[in-house]
């Protein structure tokens, strides 16, 4: 089985219910609720997928021969499962 590739989905959503019930909470009208976690949601699942791939691009970069002149394929630190090789 791979890694699961979905934390930032999975943060978002969090991010999602966290707004939505503090928005009840403050008195925002459904739709006024529905916007701000919707928002929250970009805002969090997007923030997420940067650090993360900031993670597995620092991860790829110390991986034995990839150095300057190495193939791009190198840079990917999970080409080997996706391709079947793992």
């Amino acid at each position: 089985m791979g890694k699961f590739r979905g934390w930032h989905i999975v943060a978002g959503f969090a991010a999602m219910l966290l707004t939505a019930a503090l928005g009840t909470a403050m008195g925002l009208n459904n739709t006024a609720a529905f916007m701000a976690s919707c928002v929250a949601f970009v805002a969090v699942s997007k923030g997420m997928e940067s650090h993360l791939a900031r993670r597995r691009r620092e991860a790829a970069t110390r991986l034995p021969g990839s150095g300057r002149g190495a193939p791009p394929s190198a840079l990917d630190a999970d080409q080997s499962e996706r391709d079947g090789r793992a």
